[in-house]
């Protein structure tokens, strides 16, 4: 099972930098493009009454200025991944999704 730092690559690759972010600190300055995650529920799985699996769903975040990025395309090409909304702040859209990893 891959834990959250494969994950973590997994962002960054489809970004093609480090400005991934997992539950950043408010202190923390961001460099747009930028992906945001945080752990949003562990679902189990049960099986011969036991726990048989968990499964991790995190909320992704794709925060640009441009809002054509292909960073949303690249998201929901994932494997169990699920486009939830979109908001502009601050002149910066974002994207966000529902991903089990």
């Amino acid at each position: 099972m891959a834990n959250r730092l494969d994950l973590q690559a997994l962002l960054e690759d489809i970004l093609g930098s480090r400005n991934v972010y997992y539950q950043p600190p408010e202190s923390v300055k961001m460099n747009y493009p930028a992906i945001v995650y945080s752990l949003d529920s562990i679902e189990k799985t049960y099986a011969n009454d036991g726990v048989y699996l968990f499964n991790h769903r995190y909320s992704v975040t794709v925060i640009d200025k441009n809002p054509d990025t292909d960073l949303v395309r690249k998201i929901l090409e994932l494997p169990m991944s699920r486009f939830d909304r979109h908001f502009k702040n601050d002149n910066l859209n974002h994207y966000i999704f529902n991903m089990y990893f």
